[in-house]
């Protein structure tokens, strides 16, 4: 069986249960803890939708993946399997406090438009809460333009996967001329390279956006 299924961001086989079952506690940080209604889009077999539970908290999930949507359903109050376009009219208005994206964008044709449109879900005081991987990361560039490659790999930046690839500074203007206003980010899993602070020092800190692997982002309605 092929470890992917070109176009839809979907890893099969042996890689499948790591993928789908990660905990991203940075990404529950960003949580507001008023958040009573929560639905995490791309929800793999729902372990990290599943740890925003509680007894006031609604948890629902979106997943592609049949197999793992399934999974999820045992975990969750409500799971839709399927493209997140296809069963957006499903989710009701005006409903959710918080929409996850956690490592979802890069994988979608348009995530544009789909920034615009998920809005109408959201609650009054709803956040939108995205991690996105960072192309200009430093060993990203390295392999660009020290090594002449652009390779993919199994996982990371250049995911074989991905269709859309965000610096900080691209993602932060998609938000924008989507309607979103960026509330907090920061980077997270930073490099450790030694060269990194000279480059930073010797150019007056141009390269200071290429230490982190990903961004994450909690956003609102501009």
């Amino acid at each position: 069986m092929e470890a992917y299924q070109s176009g839809v961001g979907v890893k099969t086989g042996d890689m499948a249960d790591e993928y789908y079952s990660k905990l991203r506690p940075e990404m529950a940080d960003l949580l507001p803890k008023e958040a009573r209604t929560v639905i995490d889009i791309g929800c793999g077999a729902g372990r990290f939708a599943a740890s925003l539970k509680s007894s006031e908290r609604e948890v629902w999930g979106v997943e592609i993946n049949r197999e793992e949507g399934q999974k999820a359903l045992q975990l969750l109050d409500r799971v839709l399997i399927g493209d997140i376009r296809q069963v957006l009219t499903e989710l009701p208005n005006q409903y959710f406090d918080a929409i996850y994206f956690n490592d979802v964008l890069e994988h979608m044709v348009d995530p544009y438009s789909l920034l615009q449109d998920i809005q109408a879900k959201l609650s009054e005081n709803g956040v939108i809460l995205v991690s996105l991987p960072n192309v200009r990361y430093i060993r990203n560039l390295f392999q660009l333009l020290v090594k002449k490659d652009w390779a993919y790999v199994d996982h990371g930046v250049l995911d074989r996967t991905h269709l859309r690839f965000f610096t900080l500074k691209s993602a932060q203007e998609v938000f924008k001329n989507a309607g979103l206003k960026v509330e907090t980010w920061h980077g997270i899993e930073p490099s450790r390279k030694w060269y990194l602070p000279v480059l930073n020092a010797l150019t007056l800190g141009y390269f200071t956006d290429t230490k982190y692997l990903q961004y994450v982002f909690r956003l609102r309605r501009a």
